[in-house]
């Protein structure tokens, strides 16, 4: 069997993660299957390195666009592909084989304001649409994700398959102490701070954890940072007014995008990880967070508290008052601190890639093998 799997978006942050642990794991497994990766040109070299039965397949076109609608289903003709994963919404109308798509979440159609206007509204609808009743199976990272895709679409039940997401190793084990001192210095990180990390897009509800932030301050934790981390800050001008508008703007640091090894240490130099989100389909973050050993706050809605379970302090995200009384439970109570922290270590422990890239791997086969 010949299985094409959509890597373009390798180096991504969210889906890239699950791209990068999916051909990992596949390539530890499977030394049979024949694999043909759609990749950028400057990635084949890396797709080679991953087995003699890998194959990298150059395509330039661009992720959500009219072009890759063309080039990806020409490319698999010319591959004779048995089956072809996306591991993300977009599956082509005219694929020529057999698919399996993954969708993530239904973030685009709960929340389409996000979207930079109309005509992206549409490309995500349709492209939502084809992939839920075009593919032949659909695979999901929570059992909230798959409500969600059941809720927008008439697809059987048992058409959707969660295979849950998990942590990558680095955040399972201390830091090098020389590597934790080095970014303890490069930001001066003398005094106890909070951490998010994740993107700073309107979902990720920062105004809510800002002004949550300030009443915090204002009850008694006046020593207390906020650490955000994050690309494409500049877009999104209400975080900085939000935190002006609090008198906030000594005490909320915005760091900007930063490397898996400098975010392991800063979980693990971090009093508390605060992720009050509104929604998400798994939610890497919180995970990563407790696996190195920190307390974590995060919002009980969407997939939120079925991954992390009882291994963290569940708030109401749309209430500030709720974000700032956990926080504060989170710095003061230390029987809550050492529960949760022991907790978290356990919660992260049971997700395993390799679990869930061996049910993709035994879906390939079912789909594959299917006449």
């Amino acid at each position: 069997m010949r299985i094409a799997i959509d890597v373009r978006k390798l180096h991504d942050f969210g889906i890239g993660t699950y791209v990068r642990n999916l051909v990992r794991w596949l390539s530890r497994l499977d030394r049979e299957t024949e694999f043909v990766l759609l990749c950028r040109r400057s990635d084949c070299e890396s797709v080679e390195q991953l087995g003699p039965n890998f194959r990298p397949v150059p395509d330039p076109s661009a992720t959500y666009s009219v072009s890759e609608q063309l080039t990806v289903p020409l490319k698999l003709a010319r591959v004779r592909a048995d089956l072809f994963h996306a591991p993300h919404y977009v599956l082509p109308a005219l694929t020529p084989c057999r698919s399996i798509v993954t969708i993530h979440d239904c973030i685009h159609l709960m929340f389409p304001q996000y979207l930079p206007g109309r005509l992206a509204h549409l490309y995500a609808r349709v492209s939502f649409w084809l992939a839920a009743n075009r593919s032949a199976r659909i695979l999901t990272v929570s059992e909230a994700s798959k409500r969600d895709i059941l809720r927008f679409f008439p697809v059987p039940a048992n058409k959707v398959d969660v295979t849950y997401n998990a942590i990558d190793s680095r955040f399972s084990s201390p830091p090098d102490a020389k590597q934790m001192d080095r970014v303890r210095e490069r930001y001066q990180l003398h005094d106890r701070f909070l951490l998010y990390s994740g993107n700073v897009k309107p979902h990720k509800n920062l105004e809510r954890l800002i002004d949550g932030f300030a009443r915090l301050r204002s009850e008694g934790f006046g020593d207390i940072q906020l650490l955000i981390t994050g690309s494409e800050i500049s877009r999104y001008a209400e975080l900085r007014r939000a935190v002006h508008r609090f008198n906030l703007h000594k005490h909320v640091r915005f760091l900007g995008f930063q490397s898996a090894e400098t975010l392991a240490s800063l979980y693990h130099l971090a009093d508390a990880f605060v992720f009050p989100s509104l929604y998400e389909g798994f939610g890497l973050p919180p995970l990563e967070a407790m696996a190195s050993g920190t307390p974590v706050l995060t919002s009980n809605v969407s997939s939120l508290p079925e991954v992390v379970d009882d291994a963290a302090l569940l708030i109401d995200p749309y209430d500030p008052q709720s974000i700032a009384d956990g926080m504060a439970q989170l710095l003061s109570d230390e029987e809550a601190r050492t529960r949760l922290i022991a907790r978290g270590r356990e919660r992260a422990a049971q997700f395993s890639w390799e679990a869930s890239v061996r049910r993709v791997l035994a879906i390939y086969r079912e789909v594959g093998g299917a006449e």
